[in-house]
């Protein structure tokens, strides 16, 4: 049997090196600035592969994310210092995207990540044992089995945390050592692992679930946190789910759809009201459901009703395509936020007229 490689326009999910090596390439070519130690661009470069714009060259550098540029300069700053960065957050600030283009830009990879859950033990911070090995030669460097922090900080590179807060307390406590000292012990052996010039950490966390495991003030005080918000205008917002959709669309490799900026705009506009908890021109308050309704749910619904438009439909997405998305996202409670999104049918989406198809098929899928 032999093994099968995959290229790289086959992936599902290329990382963001890989998807975005032209422009990481070009940057590295015309950035002429000082680089902190093993950073592959300076922080200048980092900021303009973030934000987007074009280069001397004429090459034309996409945005990753959209929202305020000082978020990103200090978020850049701060991992040019030996201080760590904890990206926070509710659900669908692009937190994640941020984390992963951020180590893209910096180190080259973006794979030295630790997925944070309720079961993640200590070994995936620190380092594990190959137990066969542990067995047949006792403890000894060939049987160890470093964890992505370790090997960043080998690498002198930047290690990503997911989901920090559901980190059990003690695994997250590993942390405090590696980032006071940038020391990793591995009493087992009698020696240490020492982190060369360029390592650093990025977390993540989510400020809105609940029954989490909050940071210690010992292991907070180690990060610089940055709080990445929702996009500020609905404009902003309609922009960044039609890139998002754009390009999941042809990575997914869905049939093509004509523009639906009308239906991403309608999208955007009910997940903004339901979320503040006031239509768009502030007369009417309304009740705001469990769900957090963030961009990334947004950036979901699109998709699906494009892929349903497509495969099922008439190639034109519609309210139809879309309807179904929206009440899966906004009905978490089955009881409370029913009767949200029954309020908000009749008293804003009935009184639109232009509306009326959007009214009649969230009716429909409601049953």
């Amino acid at each position: 049997m032999t093994d099968t490689v995959i290229d790289e326009p086959n992936l599902l999910r290329p990382h963001a090196e890989q998807q975005y090596a032209h422009e990481l390439a070009a940057l590295a070519r015309v950035d002429d600035r000082p680089r902190p130690p093993s950073w592959q661009l300076s922080p200048w470069a980092v900021v303009t592969y973030l934000l987007g714009g074009e280069l001397s060259d004429g090459t034309v550098v996409s945005p990753k994310y959209v929202g305020p540029r000082r978020l990103m300069e200090v978020a850049v700053a701060t991992l040019a210092t030996d201080r760590a960065l904890l990206l926070l957050g509710v659900p669908g600030t692009a937190k994640t995207w941020v984390s992963e283009h951020l180590a893209a830009a910096i180190s080259g990879t973006s794979t030295r990540l630790v997925q944070g859950t309720a079961g993640t033990a200590e070994e995936a911070v620190r380092y594990g044992w190959n137990y066969a090995r542990l067995l047949a030669e006792g403890p000894t460097p060939a049987a160890l089995v470093p964890s992505p922090v370790m090997t960043a900080m080998r690498d002198g590179a930047v290690a990503r945390i997911e989901e920090l807060t559901r980190i059990p307390a003690d695994v997250q406590d590993a942390l405090i050592t590696i980032l006071s000292e940038k020391t990793l012990p591995v009493p087992e052996l009698g020696i240490e692992v020492q982190a060369a010039k360029g390592f650093n950490v990025i977390a993540t966390a989510n400020d809105r679930d609940r029954g989490v495991n909050d940071l210690s003030s010992a292991l907070r005080r180690r990060f610089n946190t940055v709080v990445l918000p929702l996009p500020a205008s609905e404009d902003d917002e309609v922009e960044i789910v039609a890139r998002r959709v754009a390009q999941l669309g042809s990575a997914l490799e869905l049939p093509q759809v004509p523009a639906a900026a009308d239906e991403i705009r309608r999208v955007v506009t009910v997940f903004r009201e339901l979320r503040r908890g006031v239509t768009s021109d502030g007369r009417t308050k309304l009740k705001s459901p469990s769900g957090t309704l963030s961009t990334a749910e947004a950036i979901s619904v699109v998709t699906n009703g494009l892929a349903l438009s497509a495969h099922f439909g008439d190639g034109v997405l519609r309210s139809a395509d879309v309807a179904a998305g929206i009440l899966g996202a906004v009905i978490k409670d089955p009881v409370a936020d029913t009767v949200v999104w029954d309020e908000y049918l009749e008293a804003v989406v009935r009184g639109r007229p232009e509306w009326a198809d959007f009214y009649r098929a969230c009716r429909e899928v409601a049953g």
